[in-house]
């Protein structure tokens, strides 16, 4: 496996904007979805390090862990065996380490990286499988709210038959207080890993939205804590139903309200990724931050199978989609 990715010298920034909402990409860097503004509000998990080139074996902790990356094919790092051979897949996926592709010429400003009709689409290609993903991302203004709508598309280019899953990966900033909004029917969810076993061990089942800790303590998992409680947990609902394919952050100190809303048929589960200074572990700056990560899979590794595994046969595509809406509330 080669140990580095080369990125041309310069490629322009995709900026859009709708009203007082401005988004920022970064097609060389992953297509990182690096900010997402309302007004001087930063919504998404500010960067840990500088934004600079990865290679395609550095761990997702290297790098600058912020903003929104797509993790395909698998989160946690993993070998799987597939028609052509045994593929090594790195933390958190191929898509984060390489240079997309802007598609078409028609949506941007003459002699920018602006958007001029509210869209842009640009094409990652994974090269632990082979896979390339289209992201159509169209931004509008809707009275008192902003609406996100992503649309994907994932290609199998191969002659063989492909294993995959796929996460979104944003991580919104929060602060003591906010609150994390799941439909009423889920009671319970599934546990990936929790920082020092707070809430057990991986695999074990976790009530929503009070939890009962391994030290006898209960917590109310839906509640943003401080940024010193040393929290880092994962966990998965799912599979969910029509009903349930939204989730949502109430944020009373930036007025704001952030609902994701997917395709509970195509990306039945949805993770939670829980940071309250509890991640990266050792020295440095932590991340404070809530995911919600519509997903193809309960689990992080796409070694590990079950029901929900996937694969593409040759030639093979799939599409699906997902959305943010951003509505003001009252403080």
């Amino acid at each position: 496996m080669a140990e580095s990715v080369t990125y041309a010298a310069k490629i322009e920034n995709v900026l859009m904007q709708a009203g007082a909402c401005i988004v920022t990409i970064l097609p060389q860097f992953g297509g990182k979805i690096a900010s997402i503004r309302i007004g001087e509000r930063e919504l998404l998990q500010a960067p840990l390090a500088p934004i600079a080139p990865r290679s395609r074996a550095m761990t997702f902790d290297a790098a600058d862990a912020s903003g929104w990356d797509e993790c395909l094919p698998s989160v946690a790092a993993c070998r799987v065996r597939t028609e052509a051979g045994t593929a090594e897949i790195p933390d958190h996926g191929d898509l984060w380490r390489v240079e997309w592709q802007r598609q078409g010429s028609g949506n941007r400003e003459q002699g920018t990286g602006n958007t001029a009709d509210g869209s842009a689409t640009l094409i990652g290609k994974c090269f632990s499988l082979p896979l390339e993903l289209e992201r159509k991302i169209e931004l509008i203004e809707a009275g008192k709210c902003w609406r996100m709508k992503l649309h994907y598309r994932l290609v199998n280019t191969s002659s063989n038959s492909v294993p995959w899953s796929w996460a979104a990966h944003p991580l919104f900033a929060v602060e003591n207080g906010d609150r994390i909004v799941l439909p009423e029917s889920i009671k319970s969810l599934r546990l990936e890993g929790s920082g020092d076993n707070r809430l057990g061990k991986g695999g074990d089942t976790i009530t929503w939205p009070i939890a009962k800790l391994a030290d006898g303590n209960s917590a109310d998992l839906s509640l943003v804590e401080a940024p010193d409680s040393g929290i880092g947990d994962k966990l998965f609902a799912g599979p969910l139903g029509a009903s349930e394919n939204w989730c949502a952050l109430e944020r009373p100190s930036a007025g704001l309200r952030i609902r994701v809303n997917f395709d509970a048929i195509a990306t039945p589960y949805l993770g939670l990724w829980i940071c309250y200074g509890g991640w990266p572990e050792g020295p440095g700056p932590k991340q404070v931050c809530v995911a919600l990560e519509p997903a193809t899979a309960p689990v992080d590794s796409l070694a590990v199978t079950g029901p929900w595994s996937r694969s593409l046969a040759p030639g093979e595509s799939v599409s699906w989609m997902m959305g943010v809406e951003i509505s003001t509330i009252e403080r």
